[in-house]
């Protein structure tokens, strides 16, 4: 594999190896990952919120990396790992070493001799396990319970936290010593919110993935993409997936996912008309500037003025009872009329 490739044809091996992006807020993290799936023996650290796709990158860093993509990739999840066992799980354990130990077993650092270890949600390994991982991270060696002997190994480490870990070595809630010996090279994962160009592509990934629930998808409308991009979507592009596979369930015919099929799928706390109006009202408004191209500023004077005339014919008899009735001071509102040249027609009223 090439590490001096252009930025397309690193998005085209990542995007083979299931990391989909076309945005230029990934294109750093793309070089940085393929220059380390370049160093096989490099420690990598990804950061990111959950369901931003650590696991994946992880994953397509392993398999473009030309040493270690023949052998195992084995993922420990840290904030699963029961403590009681979490020694013989990792490093394995010799017969008769405990209690229903009938036999010996590899552990999963074992398991993934040659190839790529992924410590997944590593911010939530338990104290005692950390300084236990610190002493392989820096030796090399594991031993199994019940063993006298150590034995060496050959794996990669990257491990994936769902929070900034330098702000919990400085609460004291992550070792300090591991945090540097992870930190060897880190990679900010960048939300779904921070690449809304990527959507149309991650939902026809998406949609070819789970084709078995409904096949036949070439496209997605346009005015589906205007609309996400108003979504948080604090699940990030788990939360998305997932949402794909609602859509596509509940799909009858075309070929396109279009935004009627999206808003059918929506669980019904986002369809509640005794949601948020004020969101509804927002996404309504960013509709009209994404299609329209009217800046920012006039969208929300006119939208304020529009809001105030609804407000005045809404029967309030004085000006004092309309400012009581939208909770803001009478001088306040003064002002907000006089601004819009309303002010005669709450005099009149």
């Amino acid at each position: 594999m090439a590490c001096d490739l252009s930025d397309q044809e690193i998005r085209r091996v990542f995007g083979e190896s299931g990391f989909i992006t076309g945005s230029d807020a990934t294109a750093p993290l793309l070089r940085q990952a393929n220059k380390a799936a370049c160093l096989s023996d490099l420690t990598l650290l990804l950061e990111g919120e959950t369901g931003t796709g650590k696991q994946v990158l992880a994953r397509a860093i392993h398999q473009v990396d030309e040493k270690r993509r023949a052998n195992p990739f084995v993922t420990v999840h840290c904030s699963t790992v029961n403590e009681t066992l979490a020694e013989s799980e990792l490093f394995g354990h010799e017969r008769g070493a405990f209690s229903g130990a009938v036999g010996t077993r590899r552990g999963l650092f074992q398991a993934a001799h040659g190839g790529t270890l992924l410590l997944d949600d590593v911010n939530d390994l338990p104290p005692v396990l950390q300084a236990k991982l610190l002493d392989v991270l820096q030796r090399n060696v594991v031993r199994a319970v019940g063993s006298d002997r150590e034995s060496a190994i050959d794996v990669r480490i990257i491990a994936a936290s769902n929070q900034p870990l330098a702000p919990m070595v400085r609460r004291n809630a992550f070792r300090a010593d591991l945090f540097y010996r992870l930190n060897v090279v880190r990679l900010a994962l960048p939300p779904l919110r921070e690449r809304r160009e990527d959507l149309p592509a991650l939902i026809l990934a998406f949609a070819r993935r789970h084709q078995d629930v409904y096949p036949g998808i070439t496209s997605v409308d346009p005015q589906l993409t205007l609309y996400l991009a108003t979504q948080r979507f604090e699940g990030n592009i788990r939360e998305l997936e997932h949402s794909v596979q609602r859509t596509l369930f509940l799909k009858k015919e075309g070929t396109s996912i279009e935004l009627r099929d999206w808003v059918s799928q929506a669980p019904d706390s986002e369809n509640d008309a005794n949601g948020d109006p004020v969101r509804e009202a927002a996404q309504t408004l960013w509709k009209a500037v994404a299609q329209r191209g009217i800046p920012y500023t006039q969208v929300l004077r006119r939208a304020e003025r529009y809001f105030l005339e609804i407000a005045l014919s809404g029967g309030a008899q004085t000006r004092r009872e309309l400012a009581s009735r939208l909770q803001t001071p009478e001088r306040t509102l003064y002002h907000k009329l006089r601004s819009h040249g309303l002010a005669s027609r709450a005099a009149a009223r």
